[in-house]
């Protein structure tokens, strides 16, 4: 895939990604290493618990955002590099789920501090095999710019 400069993003403009598959062993694994609570670990405890059932830790739907968006057709220049977001999880991801992302450009605006970067803002929502939303990540990315146009 091309890697995009700042001069290459407008507004408007939608990405998507391939897809991840979600299992039960990585969704307990996960928050073994990282957000251990019983609903995260135990399918038994978790059906007793506020998601009704065993459910990604938001910070594991968060990574494998991160995955699909580095893998996906934005490619920013320079990376996937985040200055600032809001994030919210309005579902669960359980074992069996099927992401994938939309990030849909919502700002382009050049650095004018320093003149070989810009930043995106970037509306980037993680959906389930329903494409109902399960993660909306509001943020900025600083994107290269092209040589030429700092020159110019």
């Amino acid at each position: 895939m091309t890697v995009r400069y700042l001069e290459d993003f407008a507004v408007g403009q939608i990405f998507g990604s391939g897809r991840l598959k979600v299992d039960a062993d990585s969704i307990k694994a996960f928050a073994g290493q990282f957000d251990p609570q019983p609903f995260h670990l135990d399918e038994k405890t978790a059906l007793g618990a506020f998601f009704g059932g065993l459910a990604a830790s938001g910070w594991h739907t968060a990574a494998l955002t991160m995955r699909l968006l580095v893998e996906g057709e934005l490619k920013p220049a320079g990376g996937v590099i985040g200055a600032g977001a809001e994030i919210s999880w309005p579902r669960a991801v359980r074992a069996g789920d099927e992401l994938t992302i939309e990030s849909e450009v919502l700002e382009v605006r050049p650095s004018k501090s320093r003149p070989g970067q810009g930043m995106i803002k970037v509306r980037t929502t993680t959906l389930n095999q329903n494409r109902e939303p399960v993660q909306v990540l509001v943020g900025n990315l600083v994107v290269m710019r092209r040589t030429e146009s700092v020159l110019s």
